[in-house]
């Protein structure tokens, strides 16, 4: 049976499909346009997960800030949420020392978590200081978003901390 020709099956080549009625008879298929790709839940997931969406969840938030610490990069959350804490803050003496502690621990140069913003950033923000105002962080927080949605939040999404919090909050469903 090596040199046998089998037939070819132009139904699979001419992309029809047929499929056999109860009586075993062949019969075209009602709608030959090809079916939409259903997602997994998983995929599905991985597409509506903004970043947005994972700074409001508690969970998230939390398995977010554990990834980037297990990578020494959590510098750029952790002044996001300074820059939130920030601009909730209602008294003005208040403003002052906060403004003044963030600058000393993100932006400054050589701070110990220092971000990476530009000299044009660093600088307008160092200005503001004399008398801050509540969006005095507006900038490096827009700049440190970006990096976050275009880098850190990818990786997280495709990591193990991830999916396993995937897996745990599908295993509480049904509980």
């Amino acid at each position: 049976m090596q040199n046998v020709k089998r037939p070819r099956r132009t139904d699979i080549l001419n992309g029809r499909r047929r499929k056999k009625d109860v009586q075993g008879l062949m019969v075209p298929k009602i709608n030959d346009e090809p079916s939409p790709v259903k997602l997994s839940w998983q995929t599905e997931h991985k597409l509506h997960l903004t970043l947005e969406k994972l700074l409001r969840d508690k969970k998230c938030l939390a398995a977010f800030q554990t990834y980037l610490q297990s990578e020494f990069s959590d510098e750029n959350l952790e002044f996001w949420l300074a820059c939130e804490d920030f601009r909730s803050t209602a008294s003005p003496d208040n403003l002052h020392w906060k403004a003044e502690e963030i600058y000393e621990e993100f932006i400054r140069p050589a701070a110990c978590r220092e971000i990476n913003v530009d000299h044009h950033i660093r600088e307008n923000i160092k200005k503001s200081l004399e008398k801050p105002s509540l969006s005095c962080f507006d900038e490096a927080q827009k700049h440190v978003y970006l990096l976050m949605e275009r880098d850190s939040c990818p990786r997280f999404l495709h990591s193990d901390v991830y999916l396993s919090l995937k897996r745990k909050s599908r295993t509480m469903w049904y509980i």
